[in-house]
């Protein structure tokens, strides 16, 4: 199965890039599209979470 089709967020976020390259006149590419979309997803994992408490402590690898 696809990433898209599996992740509601990435298909959103595929959907959403589509639109603003049709309201701008231009024709997406779809790998293109595919590779912006992943591009925003990993930057938005890579963000620290604004809600995280500071007694979080990482799991310990054993």
């Amino acid at each position: 199965m696809c990433l898209l089709c599996s992740d509601e967020k990435a298909y959103a976020a595929y959907m959403e890039y589509l639109d603003a390259m049709e309201r701008q006149g231009k024709e997406a590419d779809p790998d293109k599209a595919m590779d912006a979309v992943l591009d925003m997803l990993q930057a938005a994992a890579a963000k620290p979470k604004k809600n995280a408490s500071p007694f979080h402590c990482d799991p310990i690898d054993e």
